[in-house]
């Protein structure tokens, strides 16, 4: 059995703070798999899909790690649980999030992308990764905001117009 945090009683969860829009402050991830067109097994890759989404995998983690480690986003019977809404202080923010958040409207103003948080191209995973190190040094006091914020800019120039996107 998984053991719970020790300061899972003195925290809480609520949406990121917004200046003027709320679009942006509703990230959206779950878990969603996709089987590449030339995947060399692809039905075993589809019972893989569906037993890690089902309610016996989501049983079996509650089982052995405790409801508050079931991969959230996963199941909506999950957040009708009591048992997870029990040990998953979380699960309330989090489905609102997910209920609320809008891929094709995410920003003040229009944008050429559907996505919140997660923009569906290729490159996406290595900027974020960048970008997110930046930050880890700007936490570290390695780096200064406006270095981080710079050197991230500049990555995200680059890596667009090496991928040919800007026309």
């Amino acid at each position: 059995m998984g053991r719970q945090s020790q300061v899972a009683d003195k925290v809480a969860f609520a949406n990121a703070p917004i200046a003027v829009t709320p679009n942006g402050s509703r990230w959206l991830w779950s878990w969603a798999f996709a089987i590449p067109q030339k995947a060399k097994q692809p039905e075993a890759a589809q019972r893989f899909a569906e037993w890690a989404t089902s309610k016996e995998y989501i049983k079996l983690v509650a089982e052995d790690a405790g409801w508050a480690t079931v991969p959230p986003g996963t199941r909506k019977s999950t957040y009708d649980n009591p048992e997870y809404q029990k040990a998953a202080p979380f699960a309330q923010v989090t489905l609102n999030a997910m209920q609320t958040a809008d891929p094709t409207n995410p920003c003040i103003k229009p944008v050429p992308y559907t996505g919140v948080q997660f923009v569906g191209i290729p490159e996406f995973q290595a900027l974020g990764t960048v970008v997110g190190q930046n930050i880890s040094g700007v936490l570290a006091g390695k780096m200064s905001v406006e270095q981080a914020l710079k050197d991230g800019q500049a990555a995200a120039e680059r890596t667009m117009k090496q991928a040919g996107y800007p026309k």
